[in-house]
């Protein structure tokens, strides 16, 4: 039965299996209707006026029209529209799935590369279902704000009181001497607004965890690369941190701030460790490691994603004296991994995006901000 908060979903992929596979279980989700499929983007683009749909699942490699000319028509034509896109594991893939990202696509949905179709149901079901009510939730927010015509430049930085018992922490009285950074949906897009803002002597090394599969992360880091001031790549194991160089954690992999042999040097570790929060990489996996490493002398940034990683090990870094700064829920795609740390009161800073890489070179330059 169709309500008012039914997510109606057109199904667009050029190969039949994969359409049978996205429609057989979008019609097992409550609140999502399938209201046609598509093997082209043309035919797609012709299907949106009459079916009305709330998002498309979109295949990137496809005859006639793909998936990323297929954005661009939609980014002129019909914006409300979203897409989640459906992408092969290669760097071909990963390198149009950025661009897709760019575009405007909400997130996407590795295709999986063998097994029975009932086993591939279940894989892309595993990831589908949270990103669909994640997209139903993102339509209303965005709703909301459009009627309160809010903008990033609307919103201003916010101190905030710390609630949580942080009595026996350590309280960050020097500059911070690394940063690291947990994102999750939105944050290519984020990423790529937010760090070529940093400036090339920002003076710190950077750790990034992006919750992404492998070969997509190197394809990431090459194209942040690519816009920023700073040297952005992939972090491999045992390497030295620097300053002015920041590390992706490699898909499929941990990462952690590890000391090297020397006893003084501080290097990554990449390991095969399991995955947090159903996660690997893991942004709370990461955050333990600095908070253990840089006792009062970190920054640890949350920003746009669903779920709660990253929360566990931000209240690690908080009580070891490390600041912490958010992104404000009006500018996240997904206001999931930042809600709980800033509900906890861990939070010193929630920022806009546009003003997120200003406040990391204040914690970096000048040290945490005085609690007044």
């Amino acid at each position: 039965m169709t309500t008012s908060n039914t997510l109606r979903v057109l199904v667009v992929d050029d190969t039949v299996v994969y359409r049978k596979i996205v429609s057989d279980l979008l019609s097992e989700v409550p609140d999502v209707e399938v209201v046609g499929s598509a093997h082209n983007g043309k035919i797609a683009l012709a299907k949106i006026a009459s079916l009305k749909p709330d998002l498309l699942t979109l295949d990137i490699e496809m005859p006639e029209m793909d998936g990323l000319e297929t954005l661009k028509r939609m980014k002129a034509e019909v914006p409300d529209v979203g897409a989640i896109m459906l992408s092969s594991l290669t760097h071909q893939g990963s390198e149009m799935t950025l661009k897709a990202l760019e575009l405007g696509a909400f997130d996407f949905i590795p295709k999986p590369q063998d097994g029975t179709i009932k086993e591939n149901i279940e894989a892309v079901k595993t990831v589908l279902i949270p990103m669909l009510r994640a997209y139903a939730r993102h339509k209303e927010i965005r709703s909301i704000l459009r009627g309160k015509a809010l903008s990033d430049g609307d919103v201003q930085t916010i101190t905030q009181s710390v609630k949580a018992d942080t009595s026996s922490s350590v309280r960050a009285k020097e500059k911070a001497d690394i940063v690291a950074i947990g994102v999750s949906t939105g944050g290519p897009n984020a990423l790529a607004k937010m760090m070529p803002e940093l400036p090339a002597d920002v003076g710190v090394p950077i750790l990034i965890v992006q919750h992404m599969p492998p070969v997509f992360t190197e394809s990431l880091a090459t194209s942040l690369n690519a816009k920023c001031k700073i040297e952005v790549r992939e972090a491999k194991n045992g390497e030295p941190l620097k300053p002015n160089v920041a590390l992706i954690a490699p898909g499929g992999r941990q990462m952690k701030v590890a000391t090297g042999t020397d006893g003084k040097t501080r290097i990554v570790r990449v390991t095969d460790d399991p995955p947090e929060n159903s996660c690997k990489p893991s942004v709370d996996y990461l955050f333990r490691s600095v908070a253990h490493q840089y006792l009062g002398r970190a920054t640890g940034v949350i920003m746009t994603g669903m779920g709660s990683d990253g929360s566990l090990g931000l209240k690690l870094m908080k009580r070891n004296g490390a600041n912490i700064i958010a992104q404000s829920e009006e500018t996240c795609v997904v206001f999931g991994m930042p809600k709980g740390p800033i509900e906890d009161g861990i939070v010193d800073t929630i920022a806009p995006l546009n003003r997120i890489a200003e406040e990391i070179c204040q914690t970096v330059r000048y040290g945490m901000r005085s609690d007044g």
